[in-house]
């Protein structure tokens, strides 16, 4: 006889049974990882998207969301002689913020449907280093945002605000372009050099692949400049899957010309549902002539992308 449990589907408002072993699943996760999800909302489509992504995780694991809106305080300059200096009058950020509180608002009232305890805050400032500080004074265990991507020019001087994220945060960062069920991911494409160091991050991704009850896709690119043999990388593949103990797994090993190139193809001709990336949060100079992978694929990737921040 298969005992089981009664829990909320989110997804499709009803309910449904557990057996078991997925309850028992799904309350390790809780121990782990993910009791509380921050949102960086600047209410686009990515953004509600990532928003509601975030209330389905939480309603599954019994964690908390905290809704964070930035309004960046920006300096303009007039195109006209002397580039004299727009500076925006109260009324103007009183209006911002307004509107803003009235968003978020509306974002609690529906996170708090599902019986979820969720916090709000608005903030003047940057970006980047206002989700750091709020990672660290409230401490966060992931953070959810919408992306949607960066090219060209951009990419290359200013990069996506997401992609920024990803180098810096110092928690797991989940990067969608539209709200993903989690109930509907079922394969994971894990992207690797095949290392053996990096035991924290994979313990994560374990945890990430028993809560989704997802099938781990470890893909070795190889590229003209790291060129493996067939037998040669299989070899490294087992290895890989064997040290850190993966279960429920299939390995890949592909030519392409680059490994970014190859992850991003790899995942849309598989119809990889999730991609996890580790990233080395480089800075300045060592950013810009050896960028990251993961950052490339955050930015051009239509798969949601979960990337963990590798200690150094």
């Amino acid at each position: 006889m298969i005992l089981s449990a009664t829990v909320r589907d989110t997804n499709h408002r009803k309910t449904k049974f557990l057996s078991l072993p997925e309850r028992k699943r799904i309350i390790s996760f809780q121990k782990n990882i993910m009791k509380k999800i921050l949102v960086p909302c600047d209410f686009s489509r990515q953004s509600d998207g990532a928003f509601q992504t975030a209330v389905d995780l939480a309603s599954l694991t019994k964690g908390e969301i905290f809704l964070l809106h930035v309004i960046p305080v920006a300096t303009l300059y007039n195109t006209g002689f002397a580039g004299e200096p727009i500076v925006f009058g109260p009324q103007y950020f009183a209006e911002v913020e307004a509107q803003a509180k009235q968003k978020i608002a509306a974002m609690r009232q529906e996170a708090e449907k599902h019986s979820l305890k969720v916090t709000t805050e608005i903030i003047y400032g940057d970006l980047t280093t206002t989700i750091r500080n709020i990672i660290q004074a409230h401490q966060v265990d992931m953070v959810v945002m919408g992306t949607s991507g960066a090219s060209g020019l951009k990419e290359f001087f200013i990069g996506s605000n997401t992609e920024k994220v990803v180098r810096f945060s110092p928690v797991p960062v989940l990067a969608t372009r539209t709200a993903i069920v989690p109930s509907k991911v079922k394969s994971i494409l894990l992207p690797s050099t095949l290392g053996l160091n990096q035991t924290d991050y994979i313990n994560k991704l374990k945890d990430l692949q028993k809560l989704f009850n997802a099938t781990l896709h470890i893909l070795n690119v190889n590229t003209p400049m790291q060129f493996k043999t067939d037998a040669e990388g299989i070899e490294a593949l087992e290895e890989f899957a064997k040290h850190y103990s993966l279960t429920n797994y299939k390995l890949h090993f592909r030519s392409y010309v680059n490994e970014d190139e190859g992850i991003i193809d790899f995942a849309s001709s598989e119809e990889m549902d999730l991609i996890a990336m580790a990233t080395h949060a480089r800075k300045g100079l060592a950013h810009l002539f050896n960028p990251s992978i993961a950052e490339s694929v955050v930015n051009h990737a239509e798969s949601a992308i979960w990337t963990y921040r590798l200690r150094t």
